[in-house]
């Protein structure tokens, strides 16, 4: 997964012409005006930078992060373009689970479970229909912590049938 977020760096990065020793300005730049620039790199250069308040990956450290939780926010400025050959909205849906796995501990296990399925069926370019989400989210909620991961999965190959 953070392998879409580093593929965009790295196209980012031989755009800008930069080298390894530029990376942490570069970001530094990038964070500054997360409106101007696509998702995964505002993602990508959020993980080159170190968290002034926790130490940690910036919008990476925990919950009670200050500064960590105003870097996750500003994360959602950036841009989002759909992928060709997708639904719209399924690259707005890639942005989200990636960000809930990314960053699980502002999320229930549910979530983080349900995100971290879904992702390879969204970045295949699927989208779920909101019934078949809200279909999967009370499954979830009704379940013991063992059903969970079949339910969803069993979920998921019938999305993958339609």
């Amino acid at each position: 997964m953070d392998g879409i977020v580093d593929e965009e760096w790295s196209a980012f990065l031989r755009d800008w012409d930069a080298g390894g020793d530029q990376e942490v300005a570069l970001a530094e730049m990038v964070t500054a005006e997360p409106d101007r620039h696509d998702w995964r790199v505002v993602d990508a250069a959020l993980d080159r930078l170190v968290c002034s308040g926790c130490g940690d990956r910036l919008s990476r450290g925990p919950v009670d992060c200050s500064a960590c939780d105003l870097a996750h926010g500003f994360r959602y400025a950036a841009i989002e373009t759909d992928r060709p050959g997708v639904p719209p909205g399924n690259e707005h849906a890639v942005r989200v689970n990636v960000s809930v796995v990314r960053r699980p501990q502002g999320n229930s296990e549910n979530e983080v479970l349900v995100r971290r399925l879904v992702l390879p069926v969204l970045l295949v370019g699927l989208l779920p229909t909101t019934e078949e989400a809200q279909r999967v989210s009370a499954l979830i909620k009704r379940s013991s912590p063992a059903q969970k991961p079949v339910l969803i999965e069993q979920a998921i190959e019938e999305m993958l049938r339609r």
